[in-house]
């Protein structure tokens, strides 16, 4: 699949080659703040544990993975669009309810990359009819986060403890019908 460029912005679907970009975006505390308290990222831990997920979900036919995401006058890169099926790590993923996500850099927040970039490419995505639902999950106090999810039409669905095979954490769940 291919993602068009937005009003600002171009799309690459990353893969391992994108290692180096992926540690510079989680060296900065405020990044990952409300996803492990800031504590930056090692390169260890992006080759060893980041890039085997990512590899695992990516589906190049069906635009799952991690959108990495470029200011298009610049080609600057800013940040990511994760897409993936919600609970893929689970015993039941939801391979008809699309999980998006995002990580950006610092000085590209508040000037709505992130709106932009989750909105193209679930409008993309939902052209597969296949698809019924787009959702997300936030720390409740990730604010960003959860105004991007409004922004891009999610409602408010419930708050639950997130269980991953790394992690556990309370988390707001955003949901829109395709």
């Amino acid at each position: 699949m291919n993602i068009t460029p937005s009003e600002r912005l171009h799309y690459k679907l990353m893969t391992k080659a994108d290692a180096e970009l992926l540690f510079q975006l989680d060296q900065d505390p405020e990044v990952m703040r409300f996803i492990n308290g800031g504590k930056p990222s090692s390169m260890q831990t992006i080759d060893e544990v980041f890039i085997p997920r990512m590899e695992s979900y990516a589906n190049v036919q069906k635009g799952w993975g991690l959108w990495q995401v470029n200011i298009s006058a610049t080609n600057e890169f800013i940040g990511w669009i994760l897409v993936r099926p919600m609970q893929f790590f689970s015993d039941a993923p939801e391979f008809d309810n699309l999980e998006l996500g995002w990580r950006f850099l610092q000085s590209s927040w508040g000037k709505g990359y992130a709106t932009e970039a989750a909105l193209h490419i679930k409008n993309t995505l939902a052209k597969n009819k296949d698809i019924t639902h787009f959702s997300a999950i936030a720390d409740e106090d990730n604010f960003g986060s959860v105004g991007v999810m409004k922004k891009i039409g999610m409602t408010y669905v419930k708050r639950y403890l997130h269980q991953d095979p790394l992690f556990e954490c309370e988390v707001v769940y955003y949901q829109v019908n395709n």
